[in-house]
């Protein structure tokens, strides 16, 4: 962000000089700025959430959805690395030198792992803008050999406008004895699996823990969270309450080798696939559809 003019008088005499402030003061977001939450989940395809017909019961994802616009049309890259340099930049994955993920990068512009600077990420976009900024989770944007305490932290979360981040750098890990890095230093789970450890809940309590550390200090401060978690990737480490559920609930009493045909079916009669599948549904179920030969509208960037 370009820093602003001084506009104070400078006299030899300070009694005769007028202070300015504004050049040195920290942004500030604009009054009712609303917080940002993104939530990356790896490996799950849409149609698998009940708010787009799915046989997995997602209640708390239904609720936002049935708030907001449920999108139909996407320019997936179907993998890690891509598709979060996407989400974060806005930009398509060979822009950011991410065709594939970091650990298959190769000494090509397209292809480096390494996403250039000049294309910023939104963190770094709303930390200028006033913003808090925090991640916890999976982070996959990386080199390989950038992964270790001797590296430069140039691509890390507190290196692309992650104020504060707590998870782990590479594609994938143990979801019980995690290699967790706290802002810049590896540190220790807080406790044993036998104590109840498990990451996804450890990621939350540390996600929380950011946003009340600062709304505490600054109430009306908008936030950005980015919130992606490890456990839908390899491997699975189910947690001792979920492990074990039967593969059958009332949307989908054949089980999961069953779900696709029905599936189907609540997919169009919701307006999310066929002929006449709408480009996005709205909460009151209308929305714009899909008309053969019209010009597609913009894709939208998803895992």
């Amino acid at each position: 962000m370009a820093s602003r003019e001084f506009r104070g008088v400078i006299n030899v005499d300070i009694r005769d000089s007028v202070p300015d402030w504004a050049p040195f003061e920290p942004p500030k977001a604009p009054v009712g700025a609303p917080n940002v939450v993104y939530i990356v989940l790896d490996d799950v395809g849409f149609s698998a959430l009940s708010c787009y017909g799915g046989p997995i019961e997602t209640p708390n994802i239904d609720r936002i959805a049935a708030d907001g616009v449920r999108y139909t049309q996407w320019h997936t890259t179907a993998l890690c690395s891509p598709t979060r340099s996407c989400l974060l930049t806005g930009r398509n994955h060979t822009r950011n030198s991410m065709a594939c993920i970091t650990e298959a990068a190769v000494g090509f512009p397209n292809a480096s792992g390494t996403i250039p600077p000049e294309n910023g990420m939104l963190p770094e976009i709303l930390g200028e803008l006033g913003w808090n900024t925090y991640m916890v989770g999976k982070w996959h944007l990386c080199p390989t050999v950038e992964m270790n305490l001797a590296s430069t932290r140039r691509n890390w979360p507190s290196g692309r406008g992650f104020e504060r981040w707590y998870g782990f750098l590479g594609a994938e890990t143990n979801q019980w004895y995690p290699d967790l890095v706290y802002d810049n230093h590896p540190v220790d789970q807080p406790r044993s699996p036998e104590e109840g450890y498990h990451l996804t809940g450890d990621l939350t309590d540390k996600a929380l823990e950011f946003i009340k550390d600062a709304k505490t200090v600054a109430p009306d401060k908008p936030f950005f969270l980015y919130y992606a978690p490890g456990a839908a990737h390899a491997p699975h480490h189910v947690p001792k309450e979920w492990a074990g559920q039967p593969d059958r609930h009332p949307r989908n009493p054949q089980g999961a080798r069953g779900s696709a045909v029905p599936a189907a079916g609540r997919h169009q009669a919701v307006g999310l696939a066929g002929r006449r599948r709408k480009t996005a549904v709205r909460p009151d179920g209308r929305g714009v559809r899909g008309v053969p030969g019209a010009r597609r509208p913009p894709h939208r960037a998803a895992a």
